[in-house]
C-alpha cells in the first residue's frame, strides 16, 4: 500500500561539496529529511502539521553515484506504510535517469507539545493513501 510518489527538487550549493569535489555523503540524509518533511507539510491537514513533528528513527542508504555542484537532482520519495506512530519511506535520489542513492527510512511522529509518540490514525493517513 504505497502512496503516490512525491517529487522534491534538490538545489546543490557549494557547502554541499566535500574535499573530493562531490556532494558529501551526509548531505543525502539531509535531502531525505527535507523531502519527507515537505511531503508531510504538503499533504497533511494544517492542524496535524501544527500539532505533530517527525523524528528519524533509521536510515538505510545505498550510494550509487556521486552528485556534483551543477547537477540537476531530485528526490522521489514514497510513503510505503504507516503503522501506529511510525511511517516508512523509500526515497530515490536521481540525476535524470541515473540513481544516485536509495534510502529506506523510518520515522516516528511525535506530539509537538509533549514530544511523546503520536499515532497516525485514519483521519490523517487518508490524505496520504486516498481510497481508490
Amino acid at each position: 500500500m504505497s502512496a503516490t510518489p512525491f517529487h522534491f527538487p534538490i538545489r546543490i550549493v557549494p557547502g554541499d561539496i566535500d574535499f573530493m569535489g562531490h556532494v558529501n555523503n551526509a548531505r543525502y540524509l539531509g535531502w531525505v529529511q527535507d523531502a519527507v518533511l515537505a511531503h508531510w507539510n504538503k499533504l497533511a491537514p494544517a492542524e496535524a502539521v501544527a500539532e505533530r513533528l517527525w523524528v528519524a528513527l533509521k536510515h538505510e542508504i545505498t550510494y550509487r553515484r556521486p552528485a556534483f555542484l551543477d547537477d540537476d537532482v531530485i528526490a522521489r520519495t514514497v510513503l510505503e506504510k504507516i503503522h501506529g506512530a511510525r511511517a516508512f519511506y523509500h526515497t530515490v535520489i536521481e540525476r535524470g535517469e541515473e540513481v544516485l542513492a536509495e534510502v529506506r527510512s523510518s520515522w516516528c511522529c511525535v506530539d509537538a507539545g509533549t514530544l511523546r509518540p503520536a499515532r497516525i490514525g485514519d483521519e490523517i493517513s487518508r490524505f496520504f493513501f486516498p481510497a481508490d
